[in-house]
C-alpha cells in the first residue's frame, strides 16, 4: 500500500522507548503512515542486543522507523531532542516516571513550545499508589491476575507472549488517535499516559465480571468449567498434531453429530442443549477423544472446515513462517541484523482492501541522522559539530 495513502501519512513522531511498550506504539503508528524518529542512546538501543526470548523485539517493533542517536545528558543531545519535539505531532517515551522531566524534556517544557503536541508516556502504572513502581510486563501479569488464569492451579504461569507489553502499546495509540482527533476540533495537543497494570486489569476485567455475576472466584483457564461441552485440545492419529476443536450451538452440535456418525449422541434429548451437554461432558468427550485419535489431522481439517466448526491446528510460532493464509499479505519482508532478510507479521489491518507494509526496513543504529538534522534546520556546518 502506498505511504501516502495512509492515513497517517504527514504525521511526524519523535520516540524516546526502548524494549517493548513503547516501541509497539511507535511501530503501529509507523505502519499506520507516521513519519517516525526512534531516538536511541550513542551507541544503540541495548534492546538490540537482547538474547534468548529478547532477541526478537528489536526486529519486530522497529520497523518504518528512522534511527537517530543521542546522548540525551549532553547540551547538543538536549538541544537536538528539543528541536524535534517541537516540530512533531506526537511524542513517545517509556522512560521511568519524571526521567525525561529531568532532562528538561517533560511535557509541561515541551508543549509550552508546542501546544499542539501529544505526548504520550507509557508506564508500568497510572495514578495510585504505585506509580512509582519499577514495572514489567511479567510483574504486572504476575499481580494482575492474568499469570493466575494462564498457568494450572498453583503454578502462575505468564502468558507466551510480551502479551501485556503489545496490548498496553495498543491502548497507548487509541489514547493518541483519540488525542488526534481532539487536537482537529480544538488545535492543541495534551498528555497521554497507558500503562501495562491497568491493562493487564483490562485484560481479567471478565474474570472479575464472572465473580460479581456468579458470586465464585474464576478459576484458572487449564481446570476451568467450560461454557461448552466440546472446547478442547484433542490428539490425532499422530501424537505431534493436536487440533483445537470447538463446537459452541445447538445448530454446531447436530451438524458434529451427523457428520462424524455419532447419531446416538446427536439424536438423544437429554443433549439437545448446550448446558445438558457441559453437564455430560464425563460422557461426550471420551467418544469424541477416542474418534479423533482413529483419525488423521488433515482429514479432520478438511471435515471441521466443511462443517463451518471453530477448529485450529496446534502450531509453534515459527511453523507460521510457512502459513499459506500470512504468506497471502500478513508477512512483511524485512532485513534483521546482520542483513539477514525475513518476513515478519504486519499490522492486522486493511484499509480499503490493502494491508500496510514496508515502507523504511528495520533502521541500522544512527542510520538516518544526517537526513533528520538537516529536516529539523542544522546547517551541513552545524551537523559535524553535532556529530563531532
Amino acid at each position: 500500500m502506498d505511504r501516502d495513502a495512509l492515513p497517517l501519512a504527514g504525521i511526524r513522531v519523535v520516540e524516546f522507548s526502548h524494549m517493548v511498550m513503547g516501541p509497539s506504539i511507535g511501530v503501529i503508528l509507523g505502519d499506520l503512515g507516521a513519519d517516525v524518529v526512534k531516538v536511541e542512546p550513542l551507541g544503540g538501543d541495548q534492546t538490540r542486543k537482547l538474547l534468548g526470548s529478547g532477541a526478537g523485539y528489536f526486529p519486530m517493533f522497529n520497523r518504518n522507523k528512522r534511527s537517530i542517536c543521542l546522548d540525551l545528558k549532553s547540551d547538543n543531545g538536549r538541544e537536538v531532542a528539543t528541536r524535534l519535539a517541537a516540530r512533531a505531532d506526537i511524542l513517545i517515551e517509556n522512560f521511568r516516571p519524571g526521567t525525561l522531566a529531568k532532562l528538561g524534556l517533560g511535557f509541561d517544557v515541551l508543549v509550552a513550545a508546542n501546544p499542539g503536541l501529544i505526548y504520550c508516556s507509557a508506564k508500568g502504572f497510572l495514578a495510585g499508589p504505585y506509580e512509582h513502581r519499577t514495572a514489567l510486563d511479567e510483574v504486572t501479569q504476575m499481580m494482575g491476575g492474568l499469570a493466575y488464569m494462564t498457568g494450572p492451579p498453583g503454578r502462575p504461569l505468564r502468558a507466551g507472549s510480551s502479551v501485556v507489553d503489545i496490548t498496553g502499546g495498543m491502548f497507548g495509540v487509541i489514547g493518541v488517535l483519540a488525542a488526534l482527533e481532539r487536537r482537529h476540533r480544538t488545535g492543541t495537543g495534551g498528555e497521554v499516559k497507558c500503562a501495562l497494570y491497568e491493562t493487564t486489569a483490562f485484560l481479567v476485567g471478565q474474570h472479575m465480571a464472572q465473580k460479581a455475576v456468579t458470586g465464585k472466584a474464576a478459576g484458572p483457564m487449564p481446570v476451568r468449567v467450560s461454557a461448552w461441552a466440546i472446547y478442547d485440545v484433542f490428539e490425532t492419529a499422530r501424537a505431534d498434531e493436536q487440533l483445537f476443536v470447538g463446537v459452541v450451538s445447538d445448530g454446531q452440535w447436530k451438524s458434529f453429530c451427523a457428520a462424524f456418525d455419532l447419531a446416538d449422541l446427536g439424536d438423544n434429548p437429554d443433549y439437545a442443549l448446550n448446558n445438558q451437554r457441559v453437564l455430560a461432558r464425563d460422557v461426550i468427550l471420551p467418544r469424541v477423544r477416542g474418534l479423533f485419535q482413529t483419525m488423521p489431522r488433515g482429514e479432520l481439517v478438511e471435515k471441521l472446515e466443511r462443517l463451518g466448526l471453530p477448529f485450529a491446528p496446534i502450531a509453534r510460532p515459527d511453523e507460521l513462517f510457512d502459513d499459506p493464509h500470512l504468506n497471502s499479505g500478513g508477512l512483511v519482508d524485512v532485513t534483521i541484523p546482520g542483513g539477514e532478510a525475513t518476513r515478519l507479521p504486519g499490522l492486522p489491518i486493511e484499509f480499503d482492501g490493502a494491508r500496510p507494509g514496508l515502507w523504511h526496513d528495520i533502521p541500522a543504529i544512527d542510520a538516518d541522522a544526517d537526513a533528520i538534522l538537516r529536516e529539523i534546520g542544522y546547517s551541513d556546518a552545524e551537523i559535524a559539530t553535532i556529530r563531532g
